[in-house]
């Protein structure tokens, strides 16, 4: 609730908002904190997408995924199965009216493991680059604590990053080939637009 990016900033305050126009007005609103949500059909250029989906895009280029830091850094991230779940209960069962949960894995991996575990899913034999820069308003750790959704939503995450990471890869691989070309000239774009503006993508 103290974020250090407008982007946290914009997502705190359209939370607190929605909450309390629901309030207001009476109407079932509830708000969801998502982790790193990733899975098949998930965009493969969209900067927000997350590290999952740009870890995979270059190694589809055919180019080492680049960690930041250290690559100890821990993060969590949630397949979109778990997520849809999250939503049907949330809109079903009434047990969240204006409530804040926080959907996540509750398990984070390391960059530098979730980095590994694309490439073998991908079957690309390359390791990671561990460039040791750093990205302002980057947490160096987080994950989700989900106590409170099991608790009033019935809900827990039901993937294991290992199951997700291979449905993800079985999306991936079975691509048609104009579509990834697609996605990879699209991603080579972006990422040298990035660069020539001095951003870290």
């Amino acid at each position: 609730l103290q974020p250090t990016s407008i982007y946290g900033l914009t997502k705190r305050d359209q939370e607190e908002m929605c909450l309390l126009l629901g309030r207001a007005h009476r109407f079932p609103t509830v708000a969801f904190r998502y982790f790193s949500v990733y899975g098949p059909r998930q965009s493969l250029v969209n900067p927000y997408t997350g590290v999952i989906a740009r870890f995979a895009t270059r190694l589809m280029c055919g180019k080492p995924p680049l960690v930041f830091e250290d690559g100890q850094q821990r993060k969590d991230c949630v397949h979109v199965r778990d997520v849809v779940r999250a939503n049907l209960l949330a809109l079903h069962g009434g047990g969240g009216d204006y409530e804040t949960f926080n959907i996540g894995s509750g398990q984070p991996k390391t960059i530098i493991e979730m980095a590994r575990a694309i490439a073998r899913g991908l079957g690309v034999a390359l390791e990671p680059v561990v460039v040791g820069k750093f990205r302002a308003s980057d947490a160096r750790h987080g994950w989700a604590g989900t106590e409170k959704a099991k608790r009033l939503l019935g809900w827990e995450p039901l993937v294991s990053f290992d199951e997700g990471i291979f449905d993800l890869c079985t999306w991936l691989r079975g691509l048609p080939p104009a579509q990834i070309e697609a996605a990879i000239a699209t991603f080579e774009r972006v990422e040298q637009e990035a660069q020539a503006k001095g951003l870290q993508f």
